[in-house]
């Protein structure tokens, strides 16, 4: 057939069905910045419908570092506001740079688990801040089960405030043979066991980032049965610290990608990183940082750190998934990257 015929035939099909067509254009990737603030959080993702969420915002000070950070980021992603803001919890390195973000940058929403529960001067004072910072924009406290409204993404709230889901989400709900002999985990009384979890959906790829939450709570999610299920990629919790990271939560989520939002003094201990190396089937683990006080055996290798020395520019790790279950993890640093095939 001749190219001009072929074209008036593509313009009559799409006229006549324009859904088909617009099918026929590739599905634009989710988006996924990991972006160093120093072993606090920052995760920021952008959906194929280009709308953007943020968790957590890093700390607070350091004259504007992590603000920065999240700002070069979100203009490297093409964007000029950020949709929804979440915070998992008002621990400082998580919610404390919320007041120099929105100096800033226009944030629409804003999502937390409601008011600090810890009674600690300095927490109280970082809620203090975030409240004043975030006065005059949309708040949402959510709960769990919960799912937020974005376009093309499934956000739903796996844990907050100290609550979590207690039906089996679909596929999952099977009993954890690694809950066998694992101790009894003590309670948790400060903003760590409130964190707002998240599993992040988009066709088949699923992405669980739960905040800082801990041992006790973990165990509640995992057994005896694994009400989450299994995960492409995992933001391993509490950044890496042994407090969280129970066997049953990290093996029962079968991550084929785990990711640490470490800092070089901070997160990544060696017993929390050897659970994660240690999950039966991981393919992959990235670190944000190299941990400066661990030791060689258990930082991984150089060319899946995204920062190697102490004093860093703040290189941050980026993944991009397609609906069918493969991603892309890029390092900033190198400019390496790796694809993960759809299974």
């Amino acid at each position: 057939m001749r190219p001009f015929l072929l074209a008036i035939l593509c313009i009559s099909l799409c006229a006549l069905y324009p859904s088909h067509a617009a099918h026929a254009v590739a599905a634009k990737p989710l988006q996924i910045y990991f972006i160093d603030v120093e072993g606090g959080q920052a995760t920021l993702l952008i959906s194929p419908s280009g709308e953007s969420l943020l968790i957590d915002t890093g700390w607070a000070g350091f004259d504007g570092r992590d603000a920065d950070r999240i700002k070069a980021a979100a203009n490297q992603a093409g964007l000029t506001q950020i949709d929804y803001v979440l915070i998992t919890h008002h621990h400082r390195d998580h919610v404390g740079g919320v007041p120099q973000l929105v100096d800033g940058m226009k944030v629409g929403t804003f999502i937390d688990h409601g008011p600090n529960m810890e009674d600690a001067d300095v927490t109280r004072a970082d809620y203090a801040a975030y409240e004043k910072a975030i006065a005059g924009h949309t708040h949402v406290v959510a709960k769990p089960g919960w799912v937020l409204p974005i376009k093309g993404i499934n956000v739903q709230v796996i844990s907050s405030a100290g609550d979590h889901i207690t039906k089996a989400l679909p596929g999952a709900g099977a009993a954890n043979p690694y809950c066998v002999n694992e101790p009894a985990a003590e309670e948790d009384k400060t903003e760590n066991a409130r964190s707002l979890g998240t599993l992040i959906t988009f066709g088949q790829f699923r992405f669980l980032d739960l905040g800082d939450l801990t041992k006790k709570k973990e165990l509640e999610l995992a057994c005896p049965d694994n009400l989450i299920g299994t995960v492409d990629l995992f933001l391993v919790t509490h950044h890496g610290w042994d407090l969280s990271n129970s066997k049953p939560m990290d093996w029962g989520l079968h991550p084929r990608v785990a990711i640490f939002d470490n800092g070089p003094r901070k997160g990544a201990t060696p017993a929390a990183w050897q659970v994660v190396h240690d999950i039966p089937g991981i393919e992959d683990i990235y670190q944000l940082h190299y941990a400066v006080e661990s030791d060689h055996a258990h930082n991984v290798a150089d060319d899946h750190i995204v920062n190697l020395k102490e004093n860093c520019e703040g290189k941050y790790l980026k993944v991009t998934a397609e609906p069918n279950g493969s991603f892309t993890v890029t390092n900033s640093r190198t400019g390496v990257e790796k694809t993960y095939a759809k299974k």
